[in-house]
């Protein structure tokens, strides 16, 4: 497992923020809890179960305070304690503008002072969404992530087996390519697992015999996606003689990627068989079994009833 960090510079990037102090604090200092502080309490003294990890917020009501409550002396010593605790920067909101005080203790402290000309609540509330995803838990495997019918499938299984072949058959059937080959994957929540490509692989399919193919290129934007849920794992194997392959599906299966429990079907591969067709009707009736309907279910409840009536018929 990977982990995950971004620098104040990667924040200062995404979300066009004013820099006010050294450019190089900015891209010197790493940001590695997906959550934030407003250091209301902080600034009045008060440390108890205070973070000094997490990105800090001045909004209208901390700036307020320190304008209106605290003279120059109290100002630089609440603001020197609150840098001293090596926090990862600190962000003004509503293009709030920090005194000359501040500054000066920020720049002692090598801390990055920021500013943001959206609203507090609307801000913190894209920062810590943005945060969730960079800094989730993350792995890379080897496989295929496709979106079929907005199902996230994960097709996993060993190097040469058909992957990309069913893949490339996927997206001439009008479904979208995420990642061949190696697939990152990001724990998002408990309940959400979000794979995406490596940037130097993305939109490529390998082919063996031909080589690498441009997606994007050949079959047009619509053909391709930058990320995507990962919904269920096909899993490729090859057909053992003897071996018993569940045929009615009643139960299904699940695997575990970075402790989340994901829905996994294990397809055994045998000359003739179109594996695009087998993926994509995978999808579909994981779809609808979603939606409440299981087909294994009701032909067993069907089953039971004509045994009930005491029927013949199949």
């Amino acid at each position: 497992m990977e982990t995950a960090k971004v620098t104040v510079q990667d924040v200062v990037d995404k979300f066009g923020l004013k820099v006010l102090t050294a450019m190089g604090l900015a891209r010197e200092r790493e940001v590695t809890v997906p959550d934030i502080n407003r250091p209301a309490l902080q600034l009045t003294g008060f440390y108890g179960h205070f973070d000094h990890r997490r990105i800090q917020i001045v909004g209208l009501a901390e700036h307020d305070f320190f304008v209106h409550k605290l003279d120059d002396a109290q100002k630089r010593e609440a603001f020197r304690r609150l840098f001293e605790t090596d926090i990862p920067c600190l962000i003004f909101c509503r293009d709030l503008h920090p005194d000359v005080a501040i500054l000066e203790e920020a720049e002692k402290a090598g801390v990055p002072v920021l500013i943001c000309d959206k609203p507090t609540s609307e801000f913190t509330a894209e920062i810590i969404r943005w945060l969730n995803v960079e800094l989730a838990p993350s792995i890379r495997i080897h496989g295929v992530l496709v979106d079929v019918y907005g199902v996230g499938v994960l097709i996993t299984g060993e190097s040469g087996i058909g992957k990309s072949e069913a893949a490339l058959e996927l997206i001439k059937r009008g479904h979208r390519l995420v990642s061949d080959d190696a697939v990152e994957i990001h724990k998002v929540s408990n309940d959400t697992l979000v794979g995406t490509s490596p940037s130097v692989t993305q939109y490529f399919i390998e082919l063996r015999g031909i080589g690498i193919v441009d997606v994007k290129t050949l079959f047009g934007v619509a053909s391709v996606k930058d990320t995507q849920g990962i919904d269920m794992v096909i899993e490729f194997e090859e057909w053992e003689r003897g071996k018993e392959y569940d045929r009615l599906g009643i139960n299904e299966q699940y695997t575990e990627i970075l402790g989340n429990s994901v829905t996994c079907y294990r397809i055994p591969i045998r000359p003739g068989r179109n594996l695009a067709i087998i993926v994509e009707s995978a999808a579909a009736n994981f779809r609808q079994r979603r939606m409440g309907y299981n087909a294994a279910q009701e032909l067993y409840n069907r089953v039971q009833k004509n045994l009930s009536e005491g029927g013949t018929k199949a």
